[in-house]
């Protein structure tokens, strides 16, 4: 298998950390950004050789473009990039104060990133651009206002890239990972159901991106309820 100079974008936890174990046990080479430099420099330790790190918080503009430059400039060519950086918050209050950071992390830095990484794989003219948005992007959720919309937001900006790389003619990939619930930190409230753990999600999400999948829903069974959910009329959905 060929080695791939990869950038994880929020690579310290969750999905991120475990797609980061996985392609760094490969011995590929892997840029790795998170707010927590502790637990980079721990990921880095596991596998000195290969893993560079650069601490930043999306939410910080300049702070996450020095990062993502530095990587660049190490990586030199980068044929991979993931963006597992997210955040949300159970909020049927509508406390703003809640909103906001899931906006600033999921619709406003997250933009940041998508774009710059997409800027760098035009320059380059090939690449791969992967985004880990959600199932519950499908439809409103009213105990996660602002978590929902903002995953709807991120499933139709990585379908406009999609469309934008086929127009273009580069060869860049575009490909929108939609898990449903996940045994990690982001899974939140009572009653969840179909929680799935992490390392079969982590397997399929990088067999998706093996197979340059434009979206996939991971694990396969969410694909079917995804259909069922985003198809379920409004008079019905409203009830449950």
């Amino acid at each position: 298998m060929n080695k791939k100079n990869i950038i994880i974008i929020g690579a310290t936890s969750g999905i991120g950390r475990a797609l980061f174990e996985k392609y760094a046990a490969e011995g590929n080479r892997i840029g790795i950004v998170g707010r927590r430099t502790h637990l980079l420099d721990e990921l880095r330790q596991e596998h000195p050789d290969t893993t560079v790190v650069a601490t930043a918080d999306i939410t910080k503009q300049d702070e996450t473009a020095q990062a993502i430059d530095a990587l660049r400039a190490e990586l030199k060519d980068i044929d991979l990039a993931i963006v597992c950086s997210g955040t949300g918050d159970i909020n049927a209050s509508l406390d703003y104060a809640l909103e906001r950071p899931t906006i600033d992390t999921n619709v406003t830095g997250w933009t940041f990133v998508i774009d710059k990484l997409y800027h760098i794989f035009e320059q380059q003219g090939h690449g791969h651009l992967v985004a880990i948005t959600s199932a519950g992007g499908l439809r409103g959720e009213p105990m996660a206002p602002a978590y929902s919309a903002s995953k709807a937001y991120q499933i139709n900006y990585m379908e406009a890239l999609r469309k934008k790389a086929y127009k273009s003619g580069n060869h860049i990939h575009v490909t929108d990972i939609r898990p449903g619930l996940v045994d990690t930190a982001m899974a939140k409230g009572e009653g969840l159901f179909w929680v799935m753990p992490v390392e079969k999600v982590s397997d399929q999400i990088i067999s998706a991106i093996r197979r340059q999948k434009s979206k996939a829903y991971v694990t396969k069974r969410w694909h079917v309820l995804a259909i069922i959910n985003k198809n379920l009329p409004f008079a019905i959905y409203k009830r449950i």
